[in-house]
């Protein structure tokens, strides 16, 4: 369980950090060279704007359930080494506990940026569809 844990949840946060920079990266190059008179209406330009925004957000709202998922799978590990030892051993009891704290933090750390980075990207397409707006 330890390796679903440390190769499993760890590993799918990862992956969705990774998706959701290259998203932003995305973006953020994409707003720097769109021109607002390519498209005949504001609704086609916000659209244009907003795509693939949902997937930053997903990735954000969604990284702490999977931190959460791995720390629940880490304190289920402690209490199976625990029930097999027979014995209260300290260094599984930790090591189970830093196991599941270990996925709580790199749940908070895949949220926090992409929830930060869909706040700015969502300024940005306001900004310029305000741009656009004050241009007609």
């Amino acid at each position: 369980m330890k390796n679903i844990i440390d190769y499993g949840v760890i590993g799918l946060l990862v992956l969705m950090s990774i998706i959701a920079v290259a998203v932003a990266i995305e973006r953020f190059r994409f707003f720097s060279r769109v021109k607002s008179s390519d498209y005949p209406s504001v609704e086609i330009y916000e659209m244009v704007l907003t795509k693939r925004l949902y997937i930053i957000a997903t990735v954000g709202s969604n990284a702490p359930y999977v931190g959460l998922l791995g720390t629940v799978l880490g304190i289920i590990h402690t209490f199976l080494v625990l029930g097999e030892g027979g014995v209260a051993n300290v260094n599984a009891i930790m090591t189970g506990l830093a196991l599941a704290l270990k996925a709580t933090a790199a749940g908070l750390l895949t949220a926090i940026p992409a929830i930060v980075l869909y706040n700015i990207l969502l300024r940005k397409v306001n900004e310029l569809l305000l741009v656009r707006e004050g241009s007609k």
